[in-house]
């Protein structure tokens, strides 16, 4: 029987392709179909939940474990897979509700910076990492950093600033931090919030960074429980807080918008009119039964814009399509952008029967598509070759599932033309689950 292959009866993060592996493999010159641009010399990596016992309170809490794959001079050198070595994967007991910022699976992305690779989730600290995927330990930025750290930092390309946010279930509930491109913390702001929402992922652009308030809010009784500790809240409503870079707390102000969630924001950027326009997936609401619902309502492309002194953002469904895991060309982090990458998922998230890979042009209107068949994606990430000047010049990158073999692929796509035959698909020797974020390292 094929290990993917489990009972109805088991939770969905357990079946399929979400289910866990549970071998540490290594693998070296892997075989290759196509060819690898020789400019593609680094590490692509990706982090995903891989419960080390095989189950865990929800698909969110398992414990880390990276997939990584070397590539240089149009050859693939090796494949791992290696858990996150936390104190929990190791043995520290839980404590259910009590906050922790070591209590850390480190199992939500995984991210280059100032010369450290790090394994990242938004209720610890970052868990610092080998170009090989071995543990090295938690950083706290030589002790100034006492919040959990968001597993969406934003890296500014001009400046190599890393902003980045923690929440966490006691006040300040959210406090944003800003990491100068040599490493060094350069400022930490707490931020006013209601009270403790799940805050996944915010936006920044060239002057501010944009914080999302919204009515999926702290729960004790499930923490205590085990499970997500967060339910969707009717009375709490949703709103964003504006924050100029560089600026103190005075220049918040906070804009309203209808009540919803989002997990992921594609890229944001301010117009010449001084307007912030940002691209999410956007969920109508999200567990509305609580922490223990078993399904996700379905995210679509939408765009909010917030003209110069605006109290509320204009919204704009910009395709009814479910997706997520939008992505962007980062060299364009915080500034406008005109294509969207993201993953058809189906009606539901967690069916992880995700089946192709979407490329957005939102000034043309038109979309495309690189259907797998019978192949299942991950997050694919852009890749832009150095020098490049066209927005979507470069290829993107991600893994598939291959049921057939039982087995995935690192596969390789031509960013200008999606729809076509795949660049490079590099075979690798086990499978990868349906995980969350990854990123591509060059020269790491």
């Amino acid at each position: 029987m094929s290990q993917v292959e489990t009972t109805a009866e088991k939770p969905y993060w357990e079946r399929g392709n979400l289910a866990p592996v549970f071998e540490e493999v290594t693998a070296f010159d892997l075989t290759v179909e196509g060819a690898i641009p020789p400019e593609l010399n680094g590490l692509y990596a990706r982090n995903g939940a891989n419960p080390r016992e095989g189950h865990a309170g929800h698909w969110f809490m398992g414990d880390g474990m990276l997939h990584g794959v070397s590539l240089k001079d149009g050859r693939a050198e090796w494949y791992r897979n290696r858990w996150v070595r936390t104190p929990r994967f190791n043995g520290a007991p839980s404590r259910p509700g009590i906050p922790d910022i070591r209590a850390s699976t480190a199992n939500t992305n995984v991210i280059a910076h100032a010369g450290k690779i790090m394994a990242l989730v938004e209720n610890a600290l970052p868990m610092m990492m080998t170009r090989d995927l071995d543990t090295v330990g938690f950083h706290d930025y030589g002790g100034k950093l006492d919040t959990p750290f968001t597993a969406h930092p934003k890296i500014c390309p001009t400046t190599g600033e890393m902003h980045f946010f923690g929440y966490g279930f006691m006040p300040p509930f959210l406090t944003y931090h800003a990491v100068d491109a040599s490493g060094a913390l350069l400022r930490s702001i707490p931020i006013p919030t209601k009270a403790p929402t799940m805050m996944h992922d915010f936006a920044m652009t060239s002057d501010h960074v944009i914080f999302m308030d919204l009515p999926v809010v702290f729960d004790m009784p499930a923490a205590q429980r085990g499970t997500m500790p967060f339910a969707w809240n009717d009375s709490y409503g949703a709103r964003l807080g504006i924050l100029k870079r560089g600026a103190g707390i005075e220049s918040l102000r906070w804009v309203e918008i209808d009540p919803c969630y989002v997990f992921h924001v594609a890229n944001a950027f301010e117009e010449t009119d001084g307007s912030i326009v940002i691209d999410v997936a956007w969920y109508n609401e999200l567990w509305r039964g609580g922490p223990s619902a078993t399904t996700f309502d379905k995210a679509s492309l939408k765009r909010w814009r917030i003209p110069p002194g605006a109290t509320r953002a204009q919204e704009q469904l910009l395709d009814d399509k479910a997706i997520e895991f939008p992505r962007v060309n980062e060299s364009l982090t915080g500034s406008r952008h005109n294509i969207v990458y993201s993953v058809d998922t189906g009606s539901d998230l967690a069916s992880g029967r995700y089946t192709s890979v979407r490329k957005y042009d939102l000034k043309s209107g038109n979309n495309t598509v690189h259907d797998f068949g019978t192949g299942v994606p991950s997050e694919f990430v852009h890749i832009a070759p150095e020098g490049s000047t066209g927005e979507d010049d470069g290829w993107l990158m991600g893994f598939v599932y291959d049921r057939a073999r039982d087995a995935s692929d690192l596969v390789i796509l031509d960013a200008q033309k999606i729809e076509s035959k795949p660049v490079a698909r590099i075979g690798l020797p086990a499978r990868v689950p349906q995980g969350f974020h990854g990123n591509w390292m060059p020269g790491v």
